[in-house]
């Protein structure tokens, strides 16, 4: 959806609830589908300086670049800008696993952050131990839909720390 079509976008209500049957996160697709409809929106973010429509209009963007843990290819994934006062983080809603991001950062956390029309190299870092217990209670205290999230699942939250470096494409 183009940032011009604004009839689809008055239709999409907000997400208010982790099972909310609308939320992309809760929508069947094959791995080919999730492929394309990423695809998808990493071209309109890149066409329209960061906006994008459907399921995320409104909502605060980013296009995370890592490499491979394994593979050693760059890998871009767009993810919902967090933020702690002036901390930028991300999380993720996959049930059954964590995401190939959370790997790709753990194993190299050098990252290219695309923000709007902004790109820049940047640092990620995923957090452990007391400084993720404390940044976790925050953020359950803070982020209703992460919150809601992580009551349905065992395994902690993947929270990852984002670290803007001076910006090499505006």
């Amino acid at each position: 959806m183009s940032a011009n079509d604004s009839s689809a976008a008055e239709s999409t209500p907000a997400i208010t609830s982790y099972d909310d049957p609308d939320a992309p996160w809760n929508q069947q697709y094959s791995d080919e589908e999730a492929a394309q409809w990423n695809d998808g929106v990493i071209q309109e973010f890149r066409d329209n300086e960061g906006k994008v429509g459907g399921a995320y209009e409104g909502g605060e963007l980013l296009l995370l670049t890592t490499t491979g843990a394994k593979s050693g290819k760059r890998h871009v994934v767009p993810l919902g800008l967090l933020r702690r006062g002036e901390t930028l983080y991300v999380s993720s809603f996959i049930e059954d696993k964590y995401p190939a991001w959370y790997y790709n950062v753990k194993a190299d956390s050098r990252v290219t952050i695309e923000l709007g029309s902004t790109t820049y190299q940047g640092t990620a870092r995923a957090l452990e131990g007391a400084e993720y217990e404390e940044f976790a209670g925050w953020v359950l205290a803070n982020n209703p839909l992460l919150a809601d999230y992580q009551a349905k699942v065992t395994r902690p939250l993947p929270l990852v720390v984002l670290e803007l470096g001076e910006p090499i494409r505006a």
